[in-house]
């Protein structure tokens, strides 16, 4: 460590030996009923912890006290002043900053028939009332000042959503097996005796006609019949495997192999047709 910051950490120390202690004079609190009445009033000593206070409803506690300066017994004006209400049993606590004139005077009142925001919820037992005060050339200091009585919390309302936002029981979902196909064999048996109406009826008609097949393994003709047949090898294989994307891509190009063929078929057989003439 330089000489310097030893210097300045010395310092500081003894800055903070001599600096002043923050105290109260005449301290007093008073409770007041509902029609204004004093009920209690006494000053609050802080070697002694008095005996608790308690309000009702509709009571008022006010505080009054002047901070002083320990040493030469001069008023002090804190830059913060807060009374700290505190629950041990719940952990809860509650500030209230207090306003403190240049003199050192301050003025505190509680009423219970509205009480602060910041007055943590109460039960039965007590809450803890201390006084904290902080300043930049003084000690900080924390002063307990007595136990506080006031009457239990009203119970927050219940949302009619509440038990919306609770942990449900877990839901038990039952999943269908996988549907299972039956044996080839009975899947062959069936589709061939499906399909044989269809092919019955059709040699029906080609019987009752009587197409010529001469030119059906001409090479314009033959190609045809294969596009074709790659067309119908395609739809097959797409209720298969295939997805859209993949039909409509193998597909198109089918087709215009297709129509290519089917147009060289069509003008090989003009052809014939024009020369037998």
């Amino acid at each position: 460590m330089s000489l310097q910051s030893l210097f300045l950490v010395l310092l500081g120390y003894i800055a903070a030996v001599h600096a002043g202690q923050l105290t109260l004079r005449s301290p007093r609190l008073t409770v007041l009923g509902p029609d204004g009445g004093q009920l209690r009033s006494e000053p609050i000593s802080l070697t002694k912890r008095p005996d608790p206070v308690t309000l009702g409803a509709r009571d008022t506690l006010k505080l009054t006290f002047q901070v002083t300066d320990q040493t030469n017994d001069t008023g002090v004006q804190p830059h913060q002043t807060f009374l700290r209400f505190f629950d041990s049993t719940t952990g809860e606590e509650g500030i209230q900053p207090v306003k403190v004139v240049p003199s050192g005077k301050a003025k505190f009142e509680l009423s219970m028939a509205k009480p602060p925001s910041s007055l943590p919820p109460s039960g039965t037992a007590p809450l803890h009332v201390s006084l904290l005060l902080g300043s930049f050339v003084h000690s900080p200091a924390a002063l307990d000042l007595f136990d506080l009585h006031i009457p239990p919390s009203a119970p927050a309302p219940v949302h009619p959503e509440e038990s919306l936002y609770h942990l449900l029981p877990e839901l038990a979902h039952t999943f269908r097996s996988e549907p299972k196909l039956p044996p080839r064999p009975i899947s062959a048996f069936f589709a061939a005796l499906s399909s044989a109406h269809g092919l019955s009826s059709l040699d029906w008609c080609w019987g009752a006609v009587r197409p010529g097949v001469s030119r059906l393994f001409s090479p314009s003709v033959l190609s045809f019949v294969l596009s074709l047949t790659l067309i119908e090898g395609l739809l097959l294989w797409y209720w298969i495997e295939l997805r859209l994307g993949h039909i409509l891509l193998y597909g198109s190009g089918a087709a215009v192999l297709t129509v290519l063929t089917g147009k060289q078929a069509l003008a090989g057989i003009a052809a014939r047709r024009t020369s037998s003439k």
